[in-house]
């Protein structure tokens, strides 16, 4: 069959590569299952693995099947899975277990293990292929409903775990109750963060770059949040006219940031980094102001990375909750399709332009 992958460590190595085709058997115990690939979702991950700032291919290749973002359709089952059939729609997590105590309870998204086993990034091919294989506890089922945005599922469960982190982290308090939340970035993460958020019901403001008028403002304000612009308004701004903040979720990549919404945070809030920043960049902080505020107001700072199980079933009721209440709204995230995995230059292209795109992915199969 038919895969993109890169040769990691050679820069700008993407290429069409030929392997067999899985089997339900690759997975133990009969609970293998294989999957028609439908669309692939790319982002900066793929961006960068492509230009071999990370990655590494599994063991007995020298080539790594890119993608992490996906979306299929089952074909076939082993005889121990129960929990989906042929015909069902799915959404594959990311990251397998390793060796600590998290990965053997399923939370190997909070590995301490210092090697880690990521689908389409590290030592595990991804989904940019014609098909793929895997165990049915790694498979999350996709209401028939939501087969037109179901490549949206992985990035949205970036979302669903911080916000989840930030709830479970603040049961310390007994009671917390947010009312008020920024999101730093109005890119994909930050549309979606914004989304989720108001479907909490919290107030809303989000700070970009750009003024208005603008396609992801627009759709920032059908959620009934605001949008803010830093040419116009500074954060710190922004928080004394629309905060102070209960929850910041940042999702920039630009690091600097992160000590302004520090600053903006409110007594007993928690700030939500969720950004990959690599770079050497420096900046001159009010450190001991920012130090001070944190402790006299219990603020906390959390980073979060990957997604567990229950992130993805999390972000299925939410997307389903969000064409409920904004129909077609998500729809509208994907802006940049691109057919055949033939196209893979045209979609990393793509990728790389930018041109106002808030989801480019390729779609390798039609979907039924």
């Amino acid at each position: 069959m038919r895969a993109v992958a890169v040769y990691p460590g050679k820069a700008n190595s993407v290429h069409l590569a030929e392997m067999a085709k899985p089997s339900v058997t690759d997975a133990p115990d009969g609970r293998g299952v294989l999957v028609r690939v439908l669309s692939v979702g790319v982002d900066g991950t793929d961006k960068e693995i492509n230009a071999a700032e990370y990655g590494a291919a599994p063991d007995g290749f020298n080539f790594l099947v890119v993608g992490h973002e996906s979306f299929g359709q089952v074909e076939e089952v082993g005889p121990n899975v129960t929990e989906l059939a042929p015909g069902d729609y799915v959404v594959a997590m990311v990251r397998r277990p390793g060796f600590s105590i998290y990965d053997q309870i399923g939370l190997q998204d909070m590995t301490t293990d210092d090697t880690y086993f990521e689908r389409g990034i590290n030592l595990r091919h991804g989904y940019l292929a014609e098909y793929y294989a895997d165990a049915a506890d790694y498979l999350i089922k996709i209401p028939g409903g939501l087969k037109h945005v179901g490549v949206l599922l992985e990035p949205m469960t970036v979302v669903e775990k911080g916000i989840a982190q930030a709830y479970e982290i603040q049961r310390r308090l007994k009671v917390w109750r947010p009312r008020k939340a920024a999101v730093m970035g109005a890119g994909t993460i930050g549309l979606l963060a914004a989304l989720v958020l108001r479907l909490r019901g919290l107030e809303v403001t989000v700070f970009s770059r750009d003024r208005k008028p603008n396609r992801n403002a627009e759709l920032i304000e059908m959620t009934g949040a605001k949008y803010v612009s830093v040419q116009d308004t500074t954060i710190l701004d922004g928080a004394r006219q629309y905060g102070p903040f209960d929850l910041i979720f940042e999702a920039t990549g630009f690091s600097p940031v992160v000590f302004e919404g520090m600053q903006a945070l409110a007594k007993n809030g928690v700030l939500v980094l969720s950004s990959i920043t690599g770079g050497d960049r420096k900046v001159e902080i009010p450190a001991d102001r920012i130090n001070l505020d944190f402790v006299l107001g219990n603020k906390v700072m959390v980073g979060t990375v990957n997604a567990a199980r229950e992130n993805f079933e999390e972000g299925v009721r939410d997307m389903a909750m969000a064409e409920a209440q904004y129909s077609g709204w998500l729809s509208r995230l994907l802006t940049h399709p691109i057919k055949g995995l033939e196209n893979y230059e045209i979609l990393f292209q793509a990728l790389l332009n930018g041109n106002g795109a808030i989801k480019v992915y390729c779609e390798v199969a039609d979907v039924a």
